[in-house]
Parts: structure tokens; C-alpha cells; sequence
């Protein structure tokens, strides 16, 4: 009997570019999958580098696409902003923050060891009430979009590979330790209780 799908969440600093790339991908793979920010407010490129762009977790998709179209849509449509928010708009409504949903995943997934520590500082600080395991898995992915294609499939394979063990708990550290040499990165791991 096939397992039921895992519950899926991948985390970066405003659900924009790494953790919206590996949400549409794990999507296309039939994985049940959520995504989110831990920031306080969504960044995005600006005409200089001191100038982001920043906006609320409850500005749409849409209404940060129109914005930036407004501000100088030759400059949003060069540097790929504007075909990311797109592709989000296409998945989801809006951006989230991790730190307001209750929902249970088996894994999450975060980009880098920053957000892995405010995940797991977040999920630590939160009463455990089923204390049902939850898989944290950090992989280092660059904020860029060639990075978060990778990082997408990366953790996709990762995903598939975990699908299908007879025992997760008890299978997940080798199976990273072959993943680690497989992809020649490090992951982070701890596991956390709901």
C-alpha cells in the first residue's frame, strides 16, 4: 500500500524565490506542499541595493506585481522579478510567515541555516501538544534564480527519496549521509515536536 503523501513545507526570508521555485516544483510532483517567509515584511530587488523593495505578508502577489510594473517595468521585467511574481501569483494568492501557521508538516525544508534556527527556535518555543515529529532539514540555496531552480530539484529528490522509505524516523539520517555525498552539499537536521 503506497504511503500517504508527505506533508511538505519549504521556508525562506519573504516566499518569494527559493521557497516558491521548490513549491512549484514539488507541486508538479504531487507532493502536498505549503510555503513561507520568516521575515518580518517581503523584500524585493530595488533600483539599487540599499533601495528594496518592501512590502506588508498581506500585499497579494498581484498588488506587488502592479506596483513594480508602475515603478519601472523595464528594470522589474530585466532583472526577473516580475516573471517571478507571476509564477507566484499562479501558485498562491500571497506570501505567508511561518510563524503564524499551526499546521503539521512531516518535513520542512529551509533555504539556509539562518532561517533553519528560526524555525526551529519557533517550533521549540511553541507548547507541544501531539508530539508528533517534525523533520527540519536545512539546504543551502543562494538567493538567485538559477540557485532556486537547483535547490528546488535538490530538495524535490530529497523529498521523493524520503517518500519512499519503509521508515522515515529511523531511515532519515542515512538517507541524508547518502544524499550529502550524492549532491556534494551539507544539510542541517533536527527533528522538532508538535
Amino acid at each position: 500500500m503506497p504511503s500517504p503523501p508527505l506533508r511538505v513545507a519549504v521556508v525562506c526570508s519573504s516566499n518569494q524565490n527559493r521557497s516558491m521555485e521548490a513549491h512549484y516544483i514539488l507541486n508538479k510532483r504531487g507532493f502536498s506542499v505549503r510555503s513561507f517567509g520568516t521575515g518580518t515584511h517581503v523584500k524585493l530587488p530595488g533600483p539599487a541595493p540599499n533601495k528594496p523593495n518592501v512590502y506588508d505578508f498581506k500585499t497579494t502577489y498581484d498588488q506587488m506585481y502592479n506596483d513594480l510594473v508602475k515603478k519601472d517595468k523595464d528594470l522589474y521585467t530585466q532583472n526577473g522579478v516580475l516573471h517571478m511574481l507571476d509564477r507566484n501569483r499562479r501558485i498562491k494568492p500571497r506570501p505567508e510567515r511561518f510563524q503564524n501557521c499551526k499546521d503539521m508538516f512531516d518535513l520542512i525544508f529551509t533555504c539556509e541555516e539562518r532561517l533553519y534556527d528560526q524555525v526551529v527556535e519557533e517550533l521549540n518555543s511553541r507548547e507541544q501538544e501531539t508530539c508528533q515529529p517534525v523533520h527540519v532539514i536545512n539546504v543551502d540555496i543562494e538567493d538567485n534564480q538559477e540557485e532556486a531552480t537547483l535547490g528546488a530539484f535538490v530538495i524535490c529528490d530529497l523529498c521523493q527519496y524520503i517518500q519512499h522509505t519503509e521508515d522515515m524516523e529511523n531511515e532519515i539520517e542515512e538517507l541524508l549521509q547518502e544524499f550529502e555525498e550524492k549532491t556534494r552539499r551539507t544539510f542541517l537536521h533536527t527533528v522538532c515536536f508538535y
